[in-house]
């Protein structure tokens, strides 16, 4: 196991994992609603003033529509997410430390935060297992 080098997602990742994909796909529905409320607002108007539809202004504005939902959709992921997380598991490392356990991965101090009793060997440590 050791050699595969596969590691196990800790349950604050998985909950951040679902988040990340429900603000993105909350992200795109708006997007998507915005391009396509933005759009049919430019189209009615110029059909109730009688304009052509098929023009270069228009499909410039249209694709400045489209410019504006894609932003939408970047502005929607938020990047300091990870980052707070882990200044946010920084902090408790140094919490454990201050009760004198030491922690050699973030991770483990979101699994052991939960804990009420810890039983170990004679020397203190704690493994898998």
């Amino acid at each position: 196991m050791i050699n595969s080098g596969k590691e196990e997602k800790t349950p604050l990742q998985e909950k951040l994992g679902v988040l990340a994909d429900d603000i993105g796909s909350l992200g795109f529905k708006m997007a998507c609603l915005t391009f396509g409320a933005m759009t049919v607002h430019l189209l009615l108007e110029k059909i109730y003033y009688g304009e052509s539809l098929f023009t270069m202004a228009i499909i410039k504005e249209i694709l400045n529509y489209f410019i504006i939902a894609v932003t939408v959709i970047v502005v929607a992921v938020p990047e300091g997410l990870p980052l707070a997380v882990t200044i946010a598991l920084a902090y408790s490392v140094m919490k454990m430390k201050d009760e004198k356990n030491l922690v050699r991965y973030l991770s483990a101090c979101e699994t052991m935060g939960g804990a009420n009793n810890i039983c170990s060997d004679k020397t203190g440590t704690l493994t898998k297992n």
